[in-house]
C-alpha cells in the first residue's frame, strides 16, 4: 500500500556544490504547486536529528538560484552513521510530520537515504557534487561550475607562469575521480594531467613530454593534478629536481566549491528538483534522479548505489595528443 504524502522535507548533505540552491528552489516550488507542505531541513542529517526544520513557502527560496553554497547549510553527521542514529532520524521525521525526503548530495548522502527508506521514510536522491562521481548519472550538480572556476584560476596562473618560464603544478579537486582534472587539463592545454584512475610515471607522463615540448620552443608548462593522485608540492619538487625548471605548486582547494552556478548547473538542478517531486506525486519512492543521454531519468536507489563509473579514455587520448 502506497503511503500518502502530504509533507516533503528537503535537505542538502555532504560537500556543498554550486547549484544546490537552484535544486532546493525547484523542489520547494514544485512541491508547493502540487499541494504539498514543504519543510527545509538545515545542516543535513545532523539538522534532522536535532530538529532544525522550518516550513518553506514561495518566498523562502526567492533570489537564491544564482547563489553558490546552500541556504539549508550542510554538515557531516557521525551519529547518523549508526543504526541508533538512523532510527532516531526516522522517528524525528514522524514527529515532525515529514512523510518523505528529498536528499541533495553524493553517494554518502544517498546511502543515508537508503537507510531511511529501509525504516519506512520514502526518499528521492538528487546528485549534487562537484566531482561528478555519482555512478548512475552522467552529470552531477556543481560539476560545470567547479570546472569553469578551475579553468579561470589556471588561466590567471598561466600569465605569471609564462612570464617566468616556470612549470606550474596545479592541484584540483577529485579524491577518487579525475573528471575535473581531465577536462580542465584539456581546456587549459596542460602538458600533463594526472588522475586517480590511471597510475602515473614521472618520466613517461611528465618529464618526457616536457622535454619534447622544449625542443619545439616551449618554455613554460602547466601540469594538472587531481588531489587523489598526490600532493602538488611533492610533484613540483620532483619536476624541478629532474629538469632544473623553476616549478611551483598551486592548490586551488575549496574555491572550486563556491561561486555563482553556471547556466548548465542552474538548469540541471531545476529539472532534477522538479523530477524528484513529480516522482513522489506519482507514488514512486526510493529513487535517485540522474542524467542519461542528456535526459532526466531515475534509478532504484539500491541499483544506483551498486553501479560503477569509468573515466572516458577518449578524453585521455585527446589530452595526450593535443596538449603538447
Amino acid at each position: 500500500m502506497l503511503k500518502e504524502i502530504k509533507t516533503i522535507g528537503v535537505l542538502t548533505s555532504g560537500g556543498d556544490a554550486p547549484g544546490m540552491n537552484a535544486a532546493v528552489r525547484a523542489v520547494v516550488r514544485t512541491g508547493l504547486s502540487k499541494g504539498f507542505r514543504m519543510m527545509g531541513i538545515e545542516r543535513g542529517y545532523n539538522g534532522l536529528l536535532n530538529g532544525e526544520v522550518r516550513e518553506m513557502d514561495l518566498r523562502s527560496v526567492s533570489e537564491i538560484i544564482h547563489r553558490g553554497g546552500t541556504i539549508l547549510y550542510t554538515a557531516r553527521c557521525l551519529e547518523f552513521k549508526t543504526k541508533e542514529g538512523q532510527q532516531k532520524a526516522a522517528d524525528r521525521c514522524r514527529e515532525l510530520g515529514i512523510d518523505a525526503l528529498v536528499v541533495i548530495g553524493g553517494d554518502g548522502s544517498f546511502r543515508g537515504a537508503k537507510d531511511m527508506a529501509a525504516l519506512g521514510i520514502p526518499c528521492i536522491g538528487i546528485p549534487g557534487t562537484i566531482d561528478n562521481d555519482i555512478a548512475c548519472s552522467e552529470y552531477t550538480i556543481g560539476y560545470d561550475t567547479a570546472m569553469n572556476t578551475a579553468v579561470e584560476m589556471v588561466d590567471k596562473l598561466r600569465d605569471t607562469t609564462q612570464s617566468h618560464d616556470r612549470c606550474s603544478v596545479v592541484e584540483v579537486m577529485g579524491r577518487n575521480a579525475g573528471y575535473i582534472a581531465l577536462n580542465v587539463g584539456i581546456a587549459c592545454g596542460a602538458v600533463a594531467t594526472l588522475i586517480p584512475e590511471r597510475p602515473y610515471d614521472l618520466e613517461r607522463d611528465i618529464l618526457s613530454r616536457m622535454k619534447f615540448t622544449q625542443k619545439t620552443g616551449k618554455k613554460h608548462f602547466i601540469v594538472i593534478v587531481a588531489e587523489g593522485v598526490g600532493h602538488a608540492q611533492d610533484i613540483a619538487n620532483e619536476i624541478q629536481a629532474a629538469t632544473g625548471i623553476d616549478s611551483r605548486a598551486t592548490v586551488l582547494g575549496h574555491v572550486q566549491r563556491g561561486g555563482s552556478p553556471t547556466l548548465r548547473d542552474r538548469v540541471t538542478a531545476s529539472t532534477m528538483g522538479y523530477h524528484a517531486v513529480a516522482l513522489l506525486e506519482r507514488g514512486i519512492y526510493n529513487r535517485v534522479v540522474a542524467v542519461s543521454a542528456d535526459k532526466i531519468v531515475d534509478f532504484d536507489i539500491n541499483v544506483a548505489l551498486s553501479m560503477h563509473k569509468t573515466i572516458d579514455t577518449f578524453l585521455l587520448d585527446v589530452s595526450n595528443t593535443i596538449s603538447i
